[in-house]
């Protein structure tokens, strides 16, 4: 097998959460007396840490009030947010493909690990996953999340982390993992292109090709 286990992102990456993210930003900024923003304004924001979106968005550096902000977006989220996903179109095709083949399939999100069992439930996509890693505090990263990971031995160094945005491919790359960037989510191909990728991808199927055609030429050269 060319990778030990495909390590998944989950906004921007198997499911599109636009509509419950900007209902949840929207309900703890108005919350707190701040006037709601736009999709535009809240779009760039998906993918980030919820402290850093709730802190610019807000405009406010205090970390006490930014953990009120973001318990209170979490309030909402936890009773409707999390079910107002959308899985992207191609994503259960390419499960099923790359389970066929043989593939380990993980997920690593920012988001609190409660709620990405959720989704994953809710849109039944959690019995393709041997494991799921959420953030576990507010100082957690994504880089942590991947090293821990790696020091209780459920992912093993030849792993492929897959996301959309850039802090997906520099977790990988602050552990050593190697990355694949996908456009269908919220990242720019010169976001990704930065943080040069194994490779970038359009479209879930090409990701399921490119995948596969790894897969043939580790085959090829062990034949050899």
């Amino acid at each position: 097998m060319s990778y030990h286990s495909l390590i998944f992102d989950l906004d921007g990456t198997l499911t599109d959460p636009l509509t419950g993210i900007v209902r949840c930003m929207n309900y703890a900024l108005s919350s707190h007396n701040y006037q709601p923003r736009s999709e535009q304004e809240i779009k760039p924001y998906i993918g980030p840490p919820l402290e850093i979106a709730l802190s610019e968005l807000s405009g406010s550096e205090d970390e006490d009030h930014i953990k009120e902000l973001v318990a209170t977006y979490r309030e909402r989220y936890g009773e409707f947010g999390y079910a107002e996903n959308v899985v992207y179109n191609g994503i259960y095709e390419l499960l099923d493909t790359l389970r066929s083949k043989g593939y380990r399939l993980g997920v690593c999100t920012s988001k609190f690990e409660k709620y990405a069992i959720k989704i994953l439930q809710e849109f039944e996509l959690d019995k393709y996953f041997e494991f799921v890693s959420g953030c576990g505090n507010y100082e957690m990263t994504k880089s942590d999340q991947l090293r821990e990971l790696l020091g209780k031995d459920i992912v093993k160094q030849n792993s492929l982390m897959i996301g959309d945005r850039d802090i997906d491919l520099i977790s990988a790359r602050q552990t050593g993992l190697s990355s694949a960037g996908v456009l269908w989510g919220y990242g720019s191909s010169e976001e990704l292109a930065k943080e040069k990728p194994a490779f970038i991808v359009d479209t879930p199927a090409q990701l399921t090709a490119a995948l596969i055609d790894r897969m043939l030429k580790v085959i090829s050269c062990a034949a050899v």
